[in-house]
This record gives structure tokens, sequence and C-alpha cells, in this order.
């Protein structure tokens, strides 16, 4: 038995034996017929495990291609630094951006929604101070101060001009030959000639964002202050008031008469994006970020922008509504701080920007940008030649506060009447300001 075993050990002995040397042979083979490409990739992988890694948060899955691309062109102008880009569902952003970036290790660069979630952020200290940082002067200066903290600190950088207000077929009304109201009655009309074609006026994707999108441009003409809620937040206004009334009171009008889809509450904004695209609305009411993704869906669609129009047209003011927004900012417990302020550079230059710009459709703050892309051009005009106002809805510092304002729309959009609607929202803004 023992000199069984003994063989045996001395066969499997010999087999590795030969098994390791063939392998040798083989991997000096392989590097003779690719001169030694392989030692080359081991070298490329030990140069890139040196460089600095940044991580990169943000929300907007739709950018990814773009950003990869973009990000490719920094690291290689850049091979020190390695930018990791990380993206999350916006509502999901929301809530836990300031977790993950408590420790450090996630969100080197990040950005930041204006409004509530910039107040909770800075709050809780997690903003640098870019006061002073040569990249800033990159931006369009009326842009920034929603970025900036109350003593004009500037902690972060709006990258993106939006128009929170729908985006209308203007193929559509061509063929219907509507025009473009400027007046309730003019709005009326126009709703009611679409009904009489078939045609939904306005795709609601109430389920996500219709609600905060829609507020804007249905409260613009009704409540004209643009204080009207740092007044709400320092108690010396109240939602039982007219000016949110009469705009609940506009919503149930809508749903009620038809102007929204049946069963607006249960709609996504990709279903509305659907009806748009099919031609079963003239309307989507969330704003021009949704231009070019109607383009790819139908490429034939001819889009612009049109706002609701609550007051006579003599008592109209405000046109529309902008936002600047997908702030850009740094972590103040990074370690990469200075890695982190050259990537935001890199992204403020303006022929980066144009290609962001152009090709995810979206106006941007950057001075310089060239709009190439027929959306962005159609859309340009609205930067200079239309009156428009800042989001109201981003001006609400408090969320318990910004979500009692929106569950009082959807309660509406429910049965509830304007009036008792608006009181159920007071009482939770009375329990949530100082």
């Amino acid at each position: 038995m023992k000199r069984a075993m003994l063989w045996l050990c001395g066969v499997f002995g010999l087999i590795f034996l030969m098994s390791a040397c063939a392998a040798n042979s083989s991997q000096e083979e392989q590097e003779e017929e690719t001169g030694g490409e392989s030692s080359s990739e081991e070298a490329s992988s030990s140069a890139n495990e040196d460089a600095t890694e940044i991580s990169f948060i943000h929300w907007r899955g739709e950018d990814e291609e773009v950003f990869n691309d973009i990000i490719d062109q920094f690291e290689e102008e850049n091979p020190d630094i390695d930018v990791q880009m990380n993206i999350y569902p916006s509502e999901q952003y929301q809530s836990n951006a300031q977790q993950m970036l408590r420790d450090g290790s996630t969100g080197d660069v990040f950005t930041s929604f204006p409004g509530a979630q910039f107040e909770t952020i800075n709050n809780a200290g997690f903003f640098t101070d870019l006061t002073g940082e040569d990249f800033v002067g990159n931006f369009a200066e009326t842009s920034l101060d929603v970025g900036q903290s109350d003593d004009g600190k500037q902690l972060a950088i709006p990258y993106q001009l939006v128009f929170n207000m729908p985006v209308y077929n203007k193929g559509m009304f061509e063929e219907l030959d509507l025009e473009v109201p400027g007046s309730w009655t003019e709005y009326q009309e126009m709703a009611e000639t679409l009904i009489e074609n078939d045609i939904t006026p306005i795709a609601f994707p109430g389920a996500d964002i219709g609600p905060n999108q829609t507020m804007n441009s249905m409260m613009m003409n009704n409540a004209k202050d643009e204080e009207i809620f740092a007044k709400l937040e320092s108690g010396d206004e109240t939602l039982a008031n007219d000016w949110w009334v009469n705009t609940l009171a506009d919503f149930a009008y809508f749903n009620e008469n038809g102007y929204f889809q049946d069963d607006a509450l249960g709609t996504n904004q990709d279903s509305a994006m659907q009806m748009v695209a099919n031609e079963e609305a003239a309307m989507i009411a969330t704003g021009s970020y949704h231009m070019a993704s109607l383009k790819e869906i139908n490429p034939d669609l001819e889009l612009g922008l049109l706002p609701p129009i609550t007051a006579a047209e003599d008592e109209v003011e405000f046109e529309g509504i902008h936002t600047a927004t997908f702030m850009l900012a740094v972590n103040s417990n990074s370690e990469k701080k200075e890695e982190a302020k050259t990537f935001i550079n890199f992204l403020s230059q303006p022929e980066v920007a144009s290609q962001y710009a152009n090709e995810t459709g979206q106006h941007l703050t950057v001075n310089g940008v060239e709009y190439e892309s027929e959306s962005l051009q159609g859309t340009s005009h609205w930067i200079d030649e239309k009156d428009t106002r800042f989001q109201p809805r981003y001006l609400i510092k408090d969320a318990a506060v910004a979500d009692a304002v929106l569950s009082s729309i959807e309660n509406v959009l429910g049965g509830t009447s304007p009036e008792e609607a608006a009181e159920e929202a007071q009482v939770i803004v009375d329990e949530n300001i100082d």
C-alpha cells in the first residue's frame, strides 16, 4: 500500500510539473506573438491605479451617454484623474443625496436641486465654498444667485437653464389653425377646439412630476409677487388666500373640463410623453427638458413652449417659467477637492458645454455656448425675448411646506374643493414654519 501511494504521488507530481512547463511556454509564445502587449496592458493598468479617482453623482440618467464621452475627453486631458460617475433616479437622489455625501467617499462632485434640497445640504455643511474660483466666471452671472447662500457665498453653480412649462405640438396647431393664446378666454377656446377634434389638450403626469412642474406656470399670474413663498414661510402669507385658492380652482377647472386626460393622477411622465408622441395630446405638462426625448420618439414633431394663461390679457405679467438647475458642487467632506474643481472647470468650457447642450437638448448657463439642435434654436428666444420668472416651487426652502403645497394640488385633482385643500395644506405649513 505504501509503495502504491508513493507511486501515485510521483505520477501526479510529474503531471503537475509538465503542466507548469507547458503554461510557461504558452505564455512566452503569446508575448512573442503580441510583441509584449500583455505586459503593456499591465503597465497601463498600473498607471490607471495611480490616478486619483473622483466620484461624480447626479440624477439625469438620460445624459449618461454624453457624460461618458465628456468624461473620456476629460480623462485624456487629465490622465492623473479618473471620474467614476453614478446616476440615481431623481426621487431617490432628492431623498438620499445628503446621506451619500456624509463621509466624503461619494460625490466629490455632486449636483443639487435648487430650493429645499439646496437648503438641506447647506444646513448640513456639505457644500465647499466656490467663491473666487476662476471657473465661476464661465457662467452667466444672472443665473448664479440660486446657488448662493444667504451671505453671498457661491456654494453651487447651476449648469442647466430649463423652462418649466408645457411643451406643445406646433405642427398640430398649424393643422387646426390654432393661434398661441394670450389670455384666459383664448386659452379656453384653444382647449375646446382640441377637444372637439378628439385631442386631449394636456397630457398631465400626475403620478410623478406633473403637480410640481405645472404649479409654477399655473400660479405665475395668480401670484405675481415673486416673494410669495418666502412670505408664506415667514407666516406673512397663507395658502388660504386668493392667490393659491384661485390656482387650485384653475387646476380643478382643467381637470373637470377635460383639459387633462382621464386618470391624470395615475399617469406617469413616460405615458404622458407617449400621448404627445402619438399625437393623442397636444401638450405635455412638464418642460423644455422633455423636448429632445419627444423628438427621439417621434422625429416628425415640431415643438414649442406654451404655458397656461389663466388671466385676462391686460393682467398677464409673466409669459413663462425658467429654472437654473442641475447645480454643480464640491463635497466639503471630500479629500479630492482640487481634482473635483478641475472637473467642474472642464464642464464649464464652451466647447464641452456646447456638446452637452446639443446632445441632451438642454439650455445651459455657460457663457459662449452655441446651440445647433433644432429644439434649442427654436426655444432660445425665451432666454432674451420673453418675460419669465424663476420657478416659484424652488423658492420654497422647507421640504415639508413644499410637500403640503403639492399635496393640495393632488387633493383637488382627487375631488377635494380648492378652499378645503388650501386650508388643509396651511395647517401643515403652520406646523413647520418658525
